[in-house]
């Protein structure tokens, strides 16, 4: 029987919880009866070593690699259309911003910047696809520069956070047959913002490899970087430093937590825009020695195995992928009250919800930390669930064979 082919588009495989989920929907996919093939606008970032082997990496277009690289790079490369082309993009998003008088956290740009590129970026393949994935947003290059009998794109966030050009969004979901969402939440978010795209959406969880994340957690040891204190917890965020992921107010929370007498170090693993922002927090709050930037790691999982309470303190998500590889890991997990986190867990099950607000937070977590039966509890119902969602996967060999 002749094999199936599927087209899967992202722009790097830098870390990031997009990034990890799509490793593990990779992983899952049975190739004996499907062919995949996978375009990366850029061919770097630290989960490149993962990609599995029956997967084809299709080469790297340097007009593509132009679109998330500097004006030096594109320059080296030839790109001068492109170039003029992000220029146009990023006049007319900032035209379209202050028209429209529209908040710093927007999806403006990333938009316009495919919109107004794609007439010079070319065709990546002649063959044609039974199915063609585009993983993370804008989805432009799915909908215009691949063949394929069915065309899919992904929501990976939670769009009631955000502003942007409402026409432009429905015109690059709308040529798509088939939206996934990760989450029941998410879609609510997302059918706000368009109720007419609601006939294409279909659920798909983030799939994740627990058996790999396992492995990896066992590499090697941390001890040195978080060392173990008899009177001490350590807790642990994972994230990109955006303003999602709210580690600016990690240190706030963090000194709340001592002024009750809790002895805590919290570590933060990622890297991102927002750095300075989150180390003048700490130095503002004298969290020096109790909130500690790790920076980025390749293999998170040792810190993951090593914390002893794992948290999501963010302003939004789609569905953190750290949460549940952090529970796949059977630690104890507190994430924020964002507006999708009753998809995120089971609270006072696999997990507890604290509010936002930064000194209930701390008291939230104090609650926790106070109760060691509490956290047994929720270690012990994490490691009898299964979190890889392997199962997932049938839903796009459905949408496939239809």
């Amino acid at each position: 029987m002749q094999k199936k082919r599927i087209f899967i588009t992202t722009h790097t495989l830098r870390l990031g919880g997009v990034e990890r989920s799509l490793i593990g929907l990779l992983n899952t996919i049975d190739y004996n009866r499907f062919e995949v093939d996978l375009f990366l606008f850029l061919h770097d970032g630290e989960m490149m070593p993962y990609i599995p082997k029956d997967v084809n990496l299709l080469p790297e277009n340097k007009t593509y690699a132009g679109l998330i690289s500097s004006v030096k790079d594109n320059l080296k490369w030839g790109n001068l259309n492109l170039l003029f082309a992000k220029q146009k993009a990023k006049s007319q998003a900032k035209k379209f911003i202050k028209e429209n008088n529209i908040q710093a956290q927007n999806l403006v740009y990333d938009n316009y910047l495919q919109k107004y590129s794609l007439k010079h970026l070319p065709t990546i393949t002649n063959q044609t696809y039974d199915l063609a994935i585009s993983f993370l947003t804008p989805h432009y290059v799915t909908a215009h520069k691949v063949n394929a009998r069915k065309k899919i794109a992904w929501i990976h966030t939670d769009y009631s956070f955000f502003e942007f050009d409402k026409k432009a969004e429905l015109e690059m979901w709308s040529a798509h047959d088939y939206i996934a969402s990760i989450s029941d939440n998410c879609t609510e978010g997302f059918l706000k913002q368009f109720p007419e795209l609601a006939p294409k959406i279909v659920l798909i969880e983030n799939v994740l490899d627990t058996e790999f994340l396992k492995a990896q957690a066992d590499e090697f040891s941390v001890e040195a970087e978080m060392p173990t204190k008899t009177d001490e917890f350590k807790l642990l965020s994972v994230g990109r430093f955006t303003h999602a992921k709210n580690f600016d107010n990690v240190a706030e929370i963090c000194k709340h937590l001592l002024d009750e007498g809790f002895q805590v170090k919290w570590y933060l693993l990622g890297y991102g825009g927002e750095e300075t922002k989150i180390r003048a927090s700490i130095q503002e709050h004298g969290m020096e020695e109790h909130v500690i930037i790790l920076g980025k790691k390749d293999n998170p999982y040792p810190y993951m195995k090593a914390c002893d309470v794992y948290l999501q303190p963010s302003r939004f998500e789609g569905k953190a992928v750290t949460v549940r590889e952090a529970q796949a890991l059977g630690k104890p997990v507190i994430i924020t009250n964002f507006a999708t986190s009753n998809s995120q867990l089971e609270n006072g099950i696999d997990g507890v919800i604290v509010p936002m607000e930064n000194q209930a937070c701390a008291k939230g977590i104090k609650n926790l930390l106070e109760n060691e039966q509490l956290r047994e509890e929720l270690s012990r119902n994490c490691g009898e669930k299964d979190y890889s969602n392997q199962s997932e996967i049938n839903k796009l060999y459905v949408l496939i064979e239809s």
